[in-house]
């Protein structure tokens, strides 16, 4: 019998997870059987242990339960809980082990993919909910020079900011919106905003063409508006989030599987697919 994975959240017909990780699955010739899990609003932690208890290994989980898949767990990792929430789930027998794959996913990504540079980098980090705090760790452990947290609530950036000046050792600063000045090397989207295409963030031209890469954590058929903006503006390179998508996915594999899956091909078929949709 296949080992069983699968996405949990609501809503969840949209999820690319089932190809991707059908994908890594022939590519490593992985055993395994992953699919979509809709959960009541108010039945995750239920959906959680009738899954586990049909045989089911792992899952991996969406929006909107991120935190209660953290607040479930029997142990988190070191990512998941400065994350404070957690998008991977694996169980060892009754015991349920959480993760955060998600900005260990957009730093490989950057590395990778796009090629950047992220040693001694100066980040601007727009945002300051799950998605941001998610991925302040993996930078501060890639040896970034500085993380510059901004928020339209300067008092919420300044909050996350603070759970993380033990490990930043004072690389890390926080700032309310907008953002008028300043020389930023690495500029990532971790607002809400990329999912309207209308929204533009109060962001400086000047700060967006200064930077070698601007990166919206979502993913879309068409440029988000803060990549259309930094684009305009004469930023270096400009990507959405559909590279971090599959490296995220890629780590969950790894943690599941114990094999690591080459993701290129999954990436640009992935792509291709929205391409066709725009």
């Amino acid at each position: 019998m296949s080992d069983r994975y699968a996405v949990i959240g609501h809503p969840i017909a949209h999820s690319r997870s089932p190809a991707i990780h059908a994908a890594f699955a022939r590519q490593t010739g992985q055993d395994i059987e992953y699919g979509r899990l809709l959960a009541p609003l108010d039945g995750f932690k239920a959906a959680v242990a009738r899954f586990q208890a049909e045989g089911g290994n792992g899952l991996n989980v969406t929006l909107p339960f991120k935190l209660e898949a953290w607040q479930l767990a029997d142990h988190l990792s070191e990512r998941a809980r400065a994350a404070g929430v957690a998008n991977t789930l694996r169980f060892e027998g009754p015991r349920i082990a959480a993760d955060n794959t998600d900005g260990i996913g957009l730093v490989t990504d950057m590395q990778g993919r796009l090629g950047q540079t992220i040693d001694g980098a100066s980040v601007l980090l727009l945002g300051a909910g799950g998605a941001a705090q998610g991925v302040i760790l993996p930078l501060l452990q890639a040896g970034v020079a500085h993380i510059e947290v901004v928020n339209r609530t300067a008092d919420r950036a300044q909050r996350l900011a603070s759970l993380f000046e033990a490990q930043a050792g004072g690389r890390i600063h926080a700032a309310g919106l907008p953002v008028t000045s300043g020389r930023f090397d690495l500029l990532i989207n971790a607002t809400s905003a990329g999912l309207d295409q209308t929204q533009q963030l109060p962001v400086a031209p000047a700060v967006l063409a200064g930077a070698r890469l601007a990166i919206d954590m979502v993913y879309a058929a068409r440029p988000t508006a803060f990549m259309r903006a930094a684009r305009e503006a004469g930023c270096a390179q400009v990507s959405d989030g559909l590279g971090m998508l599959v490296e995220q996915a890629a780590e969950s594999f790894f943690i599941w599987r114990g094999v690591r899956p080459e993701t290129h091909a999954v990436y640009e078929t992935i792509r291709a697919e929205l391409n066709a949709l725009a």
